[in-house]
């Protein structure tokens, strides 16, 4: 109410002044005075309209906020839902953001981050909205892109094996050219890379992408030597 006096008091004022302006600038005449008047009662009539409809949205704004429930205890229930507290959702906060970036740097093994994320979608808490995409969308994508190199792989040498032959089974290399990355890694059991033994076991490692395209492009430009006559 003060604030309402306050700014029809102004207005008066600012009228008074306009009008007292407008009379300086120049003569005028009555008629042109009771214009200006008329003018001006028009304006302040207008502006006070609007300043008892803006006084009314506040009024209406305050009595809404008054009605309002406390944004904690919105939240409060949100998670008694879900069956958890506030201290149990900053926990599986934490998990998920530890999750997240284990996944993203791919610690290994993979097993591990699966099974920390099959619980962590098991929970109820990962209904709430602030989780849902995350847990289940989100983090199920980046497993599905992660994808975990072959380990090396023991074998044991039976007889008639050579390296080129075991090399070239399709369960290692599928290229039989690719035979030094398997003497390589057994130096310590293989002197002669002609001479193998049944019953060694030879660890056959896994190829690097750069090594399978050096390996195929050999095998494909490869020409056996003509057999004489």
């Amino acid at each position: 109410m003060k604030s309402y006096k306050y700014l029809a008091s102004l207005l008066a004022l600012l009228m008074f002044l306009s009008v007292s302006s407008f009379a300086q600038e120049k003569e005028i005449t009555e008629d042109e005075w009771q214009n200006e008047i008329s003018r001006l009662t028009t304006k302040k009539v207008e502006l006070t309209k609007e300043l008892d409809g803006l006084t009314k949205e506040v009024a209406d704004l305050k009595a809404e906020l008054a009605g309002l429930q406390d944004p904690m205890d919105c939240r409060d229930e949100k998670y008694a839902l879900v069956g958890a507290s506030a201290s149990d959702v900053d926990a599986y906060r934490a998990k998920v953001d530890a999750l997240m970036s284990k996944i993203k740097g791919k610690a290994e093994p993979k097993e591990d981050r699966v099974a920390e994320w099959e619980a962590l979608k098991g929970s109820k808490i990962s209904a709430l909205p602030e989780f849902f995409n995350k847990v289940h969308s989100e983090m199920s994508r980046a497993l599905d892109a992660w994808v975990v190199a072959p380990k090396d792989v023991d074998y044991t040498v039976v007889k008639g094996d050579h390296l080129w032959g075991i090399a070239k089974r399709d369960a290692h290399y599928g290229n039989g050219h690719a035979w030094p990355k398997i003497y390589k890694a057994n130096r310590d059991k293989i002197k002669n890379p002609d001479l193998i033994y049944p019953k060694q076991i030879f660890t056959v490692p896994n190829l690097t992408d750069d090594e399978k395209a050096k390996w195929e492009k050999i095998k494909k430009n490869y020409k056996p030597a003509p057999i004489g006559d």
